[in-house]
């Protein structure tokens, strides 16, 4: 066996690591659009009870 070649278990690691350090770099993107969604969410059910709301007094 030739140990200069890289193993499996040893490209797997590296391909893990390279995963987590794309994933530690778009965190604050991700959390920030998950932020944004449930703002626009909460706002368009408020908005929307409103509506509702004054329809019901008509």
């Amino acid at each position: 066996m030739n140990p200069s070649r890289p193993t499996h278990s040893a490209g797997r690691t590296v391909r893990i690591r390279r995963t987590w350090q794309w994933v530690a770099r778009r965190r604050t993107a991700l959390a920030s659009s998950a932020l944004h969604g449930a703002a626009y969410a909460t706002g368009a059910g408020v908005v929307g009870l409103g509506f509702y709301l004054i329809q019901q007094r008509l």
